[in-house]
């Protein structure tokens, strides 16, 4: 049996597809700062927010009751709106986002390494690629999450080790913000994106293709206005 486990899953994208890969047999773990809702007897959930100093022992330990590991998908991710009045959030947004994937990679990928075989999918954003004025922080931890997850397989394909940098436009989500969503997606139609990547495994996937152009647009008005 395939075993999966999923960060970040008891709402959205992760949630769907924790069900969605209960639906096709595999044996799921899950880990999210809130309880889950899904009552399974192949799912098993811990809750441990990605920021809290014992996450990693506590991806350890849900790792340690499994033969192997299949597939890991970082689905947690949190967005705010910019306050220059209290930027405390600046921080957590980069912690979640960002540093809750390296801790995640520094535990999951040695034992995939290890193993000879493994799949690491991450849930990042076209906003990788974007400046913002709005949401700076938002937009640069995706930058980094994505270079980092796209350096990652360069240097894990030779080992047997595959790795997903899954990046979404609008997604029907509490993640969606501001007074403009063009091309947003629902949650099955991004789950449905999630599981052909577990099946061709590509190292870069935008979802849906159609928001790339509006995307290279607004990066090419973003640099005349740096002019």
């Amino acid at each position: 049996m395939s075993t999966a486990l999923l960060i970040g899953n008891t709402d959205g994208i992760g949630l769907g597809t924790t069900r969605a890969l209960l639906d096709q047999g595999w044996q799921v773990s899950g880990i999210s700062r809130s309880k889950s809702s899904i009552d399974h007897p192949q799912y098993s959930h811990a809750v441990m927010d990605v920021q809290d100093q014992d996450y990693p022992n506590t991806l350890k330990s849900v790792l340690d009751k499994q033969d192997s590991i299949d597939l890991c998908i970082y689905c947690a991710g949190i967005g705010e709106l910019l306050d220059l009045d209290n930027m405390d959030e600046e921080v957590r947004i980069f912690e979640v986002n960002l540093m809750g994937l390296v801790k995640t990679t520094s535990v999951v990928i040695p034992r995939m390494v290890k193993q000879g075989s493994g799949y690491f999918l991450g849930l990042s954003s076209v906003a990788d690629v974007l400046w913002s004025s709005e949401a700076p922080s938002y937009h640069a931890s995706k930058a980094g999450f994505s270079n980092y997850l796209e350096s990652l397989s360069m240097a894990l394909k030779p080992k047997g080790v595959h790795v997903t940098n899954l990046r979404f436009g609008f997604v029907d989500t509490k993640m969606a913000k501001g007074d403009q969503k063009p091309f947003m997606i629902s949650v099955d139609k991004a789950v449905e994106h999630v599981l052909r990547c577990i099946d061709k495994k590509p190292v870069r996937y935008t979802a849906p293709r159609i928001v790339n152009p509006l995307v290279n647009f607004r990066r090419f008005m973003l640099n005349l206005g740096m002019r």
